[in-house]
């Protein structure tokens, strides 16, 4: 949590952005199951390349409010974990994504939750904001929020990402009083500039402090740049790496989770300061 991040990871980053040009990304982002996607969840879609795919696989089915593992947890309450292709697990199998390794990790803690892996490939803030009404429903009581990387590797105007974002947790509270969410940060690739990056940095950093987010300042610290960690593309961690994702997030949403179930006394939330130790300035 909180270290530098490896610019080889950006690096990798930029060049994604010019390979998902060619591979559709610039289509709009579906926000209802359509066409040949139909019927497919967010965990299926693994075979388009890149952040920014052009898969609009649904997760509409995981709306019903299954675990993303089949655990014996389908009837406790819900943790939604609203995403991209980091979160759907692009190019592993679905019990490999870090949703389903939280599953694990909520049953060996016995605490009978269930994650729903709702990450579409290839989606901006903007196309997570649109589902994000019927994705919700009223079992859903603890939501991961890791969208933006798309906005991030297409250039997308950050203070649209913010509103978006922003608006995302608004509609979510409004739709479900009580909810919890868990904010993950996100960077943008350094070939946009240093203020582009900071302002985009800074936009997810600011929504946590505001809102008083639970906040995860990177998800995939300790894995992106790390070629062993990843995949072909350079991007998407590979099993090994989902593995210190999934630890990235349960760092943060074990506390989440046992404040709702009442186990642990609720403290006040550390915000996120770009100037403590170890954090990039």
């Amino acid at each position: 949590m909180g270290r530098i991040i490896p610019i080889r990871w950006l690096v990798v980053a930029a060049a994604s952005a010019a390979l998902s040009a060619c591979s559709g990304a610039g289509a709009p982002d579906s926000s209802r199951p359509a066409g040949a996607s139909a019927g497919r969840t967010a965990r299926d879609a693994r075979t388009a390349p890149g952040l920014a795919s052009g898969d609009r696989s649904s997760p509409g089915a995981l709306a019903a409010g299954g675990a993303s593992d089949g655990s014996s947890s389908a009837d406790g309450p819900a943790i939604l974990f609203l995403g991209t292709s980091l979160t759907a697990g692009l190019g592993l199998d679905p019990d490999q994504a870090y949703a389903a390794l939280i599953q694990r990790k909520l049953d060996s803690a016995g605490l009978r939750w269930r994650a729903i892996n709702g990450g579409v490939s290839g989606e901006t803030s903007a196309g997570a904001l649109r589902r994000l009404g019927w994705t919700l429903h009223p079992d859903v009581r603890v939501m991961v929020v890791e969208t933006g990387a798309n906005d991030g590797l297409r250039g997308l105007d950050v203070d649209s990402t913010r509103a978006n974002l922003e608006a995302i947790v608004r509609q979510a509270r409004a739709a479900v009083p009580g909810i919890r969410i868990v904010l993950a940060g996100m960077e943008a690739p350094p070939n946009l500039g240093a203020r582009y990056t900071a302002r985009f940095r800074n936009a997810f950093r600011d929504l946590a402090r505001r809102e008083h987010l639970p906040f995860i300042p990177f998800l995939l610290a300790g894995v992106g740049g790390v070629d062993s960690l990843n995949q072909g593309d350079g991007i998407h961690p590979n099993v090994r790496g989902e593995r210190i994702v999934a630890n990235n997030v349960w760092s943060v949403l074990e506390t989440v989770v046992r404040e709702a179930d009442g186990k642990t006394p609720r403290t006040e939330r550390q915000e996120p300061d770009a100037k403590r130790p170890g954090k990039r300035p």
